[in-house]
């Protein structure tokens, strides 16, 4: 291989890996974007997640509130029967 190949070849190569880089760049872009997509979508579900905790908290403490009312409902009824049953012996 004499100097003009070898100059040739440097060339070739260079431009090879000129593409290359810039091939990597773009490589390295999208990464950064699916990054940061990533990340959006991590903070909006922990967001959804918080909004159902709060929801569901909200609906658990209701539905308690109305549990301790039927008993309390309950426990009157059962006593007014007892109560009645009391009197008719």
């Amino acid at each position: 291989m004499n100097a003009d190949d070898m100059e040739q070849l440097k060339r070739h190569v260079s431009v090879v890996v000129e593409g290359l880089r810039h091939d990597l760049q773009h490589v390295a872009e999208g990464h950064q974007v699916i990054l940061t997509q990533v990340q959006q979508f991590r903070e909006d579900v922990k967001d959804e997640f918080r909004e159902v905790r709060a929801l569901l908290k909200f609906s658990f403490a209701e539905l308690d509130h109305r549990i301790q009312s039927l008993e309390t409902d309950v426990g009157v009824l059962k006593a007014r029967l007892d109560h009645l049953e009391a009197q008719q012996r």
